[in-house]
């Protein structure tokens, strides 16, 4: 077995969509990027990435790259999980924390682990997401931007 770790973090911004987990929340703000800029997926890919040592995103999907323009996260994590299962790893299970002020996510979060889980091919109990402030503290607590951690597990077949 390998563990990863993974990290991302998005700025906030007025008039823009906030996806986290692949689905969309209604929000007054979202995270700018140069996908659909969802922070909690990043860092979930990263994680993978890391623990089979395969780099990171921006090296399969680099920022400015035209093909990757507003593209659902999820359909990235598709391509991380089939590029795993292609050099020998399968995913055992994933963990989470999205660090934001607002919105409150609590209410997300099951269908936030589907979307995640299906994305993956795993089961939905093998996704953990939580949710988290900074206490209004940093960047996140000025509600400038969101961060997201994650860790992966993965086995060698």
């Amino acid at each position: 077995m390998r563990i990863g770790n993974g990290y991302d973090v998005h700025r906030l911004a007025p008039g823009q969509k906030l996806v986290l987990g692949g689905l969309e929340i209604p929000f007054e703000c979202g995270l700018i990027g140069w996908s659909d800029a969802d922070v909690l997926t990043h860092a979930i890919m990263d994680s993978l990435l890391g623990a089979a040592a395969l780099g990171d995103i921006g090296l399969y999907f680099p920022p400015g790259d035209p093909k990757f323009k507003g593209i659902s996260s999820l359909k990235l994590l598709e391509q991380v999980t089939a590029l795993l299962a292609e050099k020998g790893f399968g995913i055992i299970n994933v963990d989470s924390v999205i660090v934001a002020e607002e919105p409150k996510l609590r209410g997300h979060v099951d269908t936030m682990r589907k979307h995640l889980a299906k994305a993956m091919g795993i089961d939905p109990g093998r996704v953990g997401i939580k949710a988290s402030t900074s206490e209004q503290l940093g960047f996140v607590g000025r509600e400038e931007g969101m961060a997201a951690w994650a860790v992966a597990l993965v086995d060698e077949k």
